[in-house]
């Protein structure tokens, strides 16, 4: 099969590589109707109109007093009280002229009233009420001023928050139509990785990658299948990607993409498919690489753990959500000043963990001291990602964009 050419043209930029990934996004999946306590994370499939106005009647905003304003002299005055209405209450009388209700906070007005005053400027003496001075339609929701009937709600393509499932949930909705779970065969690379809970020979190293990545996966939705970890051998490394290929949607590997003569999985892929891109212009994760195998996409991350984990999310996390059906798949950086000074320019842009720390009255991007590739300790420190372009240089005080990573791991 065809192989990539990307050895011979340098790096590759982390937008444009992105891109190319965006460009090559395989076909849906199939849609599934699913219980709504069930929709959380889910990808909606079918746009949702509103199927009647929001709210339904005009009500009360608050606990208080119901009246037309008209039957108030200017001033104020005392009103008869004429019933009680609750939140659930029908509310089929006509106000009698002349007269006010007690109300409760989301009760319907009665025909005829217009107006709420709350309970606080209002003193009950029996069956009559005093009342200030009102503005007619205060304290009154009116029906559709939310929404209109057949107003738009959700667009197809919206991965479904706790906000959205009560939004669904507040139009009676039981049922929704979601895009099935993108299905991801997760697969580690490297003779020197063992599991947690076994002993450690020496040189051998605990597989961190394959929990982080787990992690990271399930955070967006994906259903996952965790393989036995490849040992460095082309047959080995052919024989695995042929089988998950056949089995799940998409692959995602760690380690082996590397330049050393160890590392088969990048000639593996050339046998079972095609490598379109290898080697971004990254910091951490500049190894990472791009392709498919018979025919399904293949994402292969670096195998140093903080690289593993950045990429995943700065770059292979579009990918992941699009495939999905999401129409908004890039995190919006926040700009803030940097707690920092950056003096040596880099060709490769750079992600820092970072975290926000208050100086001087202001929040302020934080680095970590240690940025190795293979340091977890400063991601679990930090709560986010600076960025410096590359070939940028930053002074203390000067803006940068900041990624939090609860923006990324959503």
């Amino acid at each position: 099969m065809s192989a990539c050419g990307c050895d011979s043209k340098g790096l590759r930029p982390v937008d444009e590589a992105i891109d190319e990934l965006l460009a090559r996004v395989p076909p849906l999946p199939p849609v599934e109707q699913v219980a709504l306590s069930d929709a959380l994370g889910r990808v909606l499939a079918e746009p949702l109109s509103a199927p009647f106005p929001v709210p339904a009647w005009d009500n009360s905003a608050m606990d208080g007093y119901a009246l037309r304003a008209a039957d108030l002299p200017v001033e104020g005055g005392w009103l008869p009280l004429a019933g009680r209405i609750a939140a659930g209450d029908a509310a089929d009388q006509q106000l009698p002229a002349g007269h006010a209700v007690r109300i409760f906070t989301g009760a319907p007005l009665p025909p005829g009233a217009d107006t709420v005053v709350a309970q606080e400027d209002c003193q009950l003496d029996g069956d009559r009420v005093q009342l200030p001075a009102v503005t007619r339609g205060a304290h009154v929701r009116r029906q559709g001023e939310e929404l209109q009937a057949g107003a738009p709600v959700l667009q197809a393509g919206k991965r479904l928050r706790p906000q959205e499932i009560g939004l669904l949930a507040s139009f009676g909705v039981a049922r929704v139509a979601v895009y099935r779970r993108l299905r991801v065969g997760l697969l580690s690379s490297g003779n020197e990785l063992r599991e947690p809970g076994q002993p450690l020979a020496p040189g051998q190293i605990y597989n961190s990658n394959r929990y982080c990545l787990l992690g990271v996966l399930r955070s967006l939705g994906l259903e996952v299948h965790d393989y036995e970890i490849l040992v460095d051998e082309l047959a080995a490394s052919r024989d695995a990607l042929a089988l998950a290929a056949s089995e799940w949607d998409l692959l995602i590997t760690s380690g082996g993409v590397s330049v050393g003569e160890e590392d088969h999985l990048k000639q593996a892929i050339r046998e079972l498919g095609e490598l379109h891109l290898w080697r971004l212009a990254i910091q951490p994760g500049k190894p990472l690489a791009f392709g498919e195998v018979a025919g399904k996409p293949w994402i292969g991350l670096p195998g140093n753990p903080a690289a593993a984990l950045i990429t995943s999310l700065v770059v292979a996390r579009p990918f992941l959500l699009r495939a999905q059906g999401c129409s908004e798949i890039l995190p919006r950086p926040l700009r803030l000043p940097a707690g920092f000074a950056w003096r040596k320019t880099n060709n490769r842009r750079q992600y820092l963990r970072a975290r926000l720390e208050r100086a001087d009255g202001e929040m302020r991007v934080c680095l970590h001291p240690r940025q190795g590739s293979a340091m977890l300790t400063s991601a679990s420190w930090a709560d986010g990602l600076a960025i410096i372009d590359s070939n940028r240089t930053l002074d203390e005080g000067e803006p940068v964009d900041y990624l939090p990573f609860s923006e990324l791991l959503a």
